[in-house]
């Protein structure tokens, strides 16, 4: 069985993860005791389900005790630009929201600049020690921001998927996030952001400034809320009679290392390490992962993340024994309803077990007009928004 020790080196050299998309992200839109409010979908995401028009967005909710809203966002406007020409830009930006002392983000409202192009927005954290390492990142490379597939680049050291630096994350149909009373992200005194945008270009660049509006609290009555990430792989083949240069899968890998960077090939593998008893890929629309639990947590709230060709996702606990329990069950994916649900606290204990389903379709390729003249694949994990993930997000607190 591997260690948290093994596991933490895995996460460390895959770089992980997940940009997300890691939902992604990417992705959790809302968290537990989180203020309803209607979905307002992007009009450019060509979501499975979408016939709706888009709705007003909500007003925010009211300030509570301690609370107050700070406004943070990229220092200019950019202008999108895919590297290896490729369809997708992860541009990541440095924001200082000023703490001189320790607080907590108990809520907060992503505003993309152009939500045609926006594909999601993760806010990492950024300790004060790390700081210097993300101004060098950030002054290595022209213009405000710097590339940034796969996560930050500064997060490497000692990461873990057990403690994702996730601050925030919205994906389409995202609103405004305020968390439960009793609950708080930790950001220490002079520790900043990282603002991680994913740009879709398949319709071409457009000027983008995103913003957030970020609650936060100096209360000492708050439970600090943590991410967990729980990826699987994807291994979906092309569809019977059809053919082409990326129905390989060898090639697929390939394509996707030459997109994204090197990494991503090793992310592929990687995944099949991480999940008990996968080792070799096993090519189907339905794919699993199951981990055993390291440290107890209590979970808050859960949300899944896939791309354009994901049909549903599963995360359960104790899969199979008689104490089984489901904490999210989403029978037909929309890409545009990536906000996470509220769970009754739900006690994980040591050496449970966690599992994470996803099935594909290929047959969306035909139906989506965003897949549309795209050539059919093998398709793995990736980044891209034509490529796909599989990914189980929870929000737990330990005790």
């Amino acid at each position: 069985m591997r260690t948290r020790r093994s596991l933490v080196a895995l996460g460390a050299a895959l770089g992980l993860l997940v940009a997300g998309c890691s939902a992604v992200g990417p992705t959790p839109a809302t968290h537990p005791g989180t203020i309803p409010a209607a979905s307002a979908p992007s009009a450019a995401s060509q979501t499975h389900h979408d016939t709706s028009p888009t709705t007003a967005k909500p007003a925010p909710a009211p300030l509570r005790d301690s609370e107050k809203v700070q406004r943070i966002a990229m220092p200019a406007t950019y202008l999108p630009k895919a590297p290896s020409g490729g369809t997708d830009d992860y541009r990541c930006f440095l924001l200082d929201p000023k703490l001189t002392r320790d607080s907590f983000v108990t809520g907060y409202d992503v505003e993309p600049g152009d939500a045609s192009i926006v594909h999601h927005v993760i806010l990492y954290r950024v300790p004060a020690s790390k700081v210097g390492l993300a101004r060098a990142k950030d002054a290595q490379s022209p213009g405000d921001g710097w590339t940034c597939f796969g996560g930050t680049g500064i997060e490497q050291q000692g990461a873990s998927l057990d403690d994702a630096p996730w601050v925030g994350a919205w994906a389409p149909g995202g609103t405004e996030t305020v968390l439960s009373p009793d609950l708080g992200i930790p950001l220490d005194k002079g520790s900043q952001l990282v603002l991680q945008v994913h740009y879709n270009l398949l319709n071409g660049p457009k000027p983008d400034r995103t913003a957030v509006d970020l609650r936060l609290s100096t209360s000492a009555k708050l439970t600090p809320l943590e991410t967990v990430l729980y990826p699987a792989p994807v291994e979906l083949p092309c569809r019977p009679g059809k053919s082409g240069p990326l129905c390989h899968r060898d090639a697929a890998v390939w394509d996707v290392a030459q997109r994204f960077g090197e990494r991503a090939s090793w992310l592929v593998a990687g995944l099949l390490m991480l999940c008990e008893g996968a080792v070799t890929p096993h090519p189907g629309p339905t794919q699993s992962c199951t981990r055993t639990v390291d440290e107890p947590a209590v979970a808050r709230a859960s949300a899944g993340h896939m791309h354009l060709l994901g049909s549903s996702i599963r995360i359960e606990l104790n899969a199979g024994t008689p104490k089984a329990k489901t904490l999210l069950d989403i029978k037909e994916w929309d890409f545009d309803d990536q906000g996470s649900r509220p769970l009754p606290a739900t006690p994980i204990r040591r050496g449970d077990r966690i599992t994470v389903t996803c099935t594909h379709d290929q047959a969306w390729r035909d139906k989506l007009p965003a897949l549309q003249g795209i050539p059919e694949r093998y398709v793995v994990w990736g980044e891209g928004t034509t490529d796909e993930m599989c990914l189980g997000i929870l929000s737990v607190t330990r005790s």
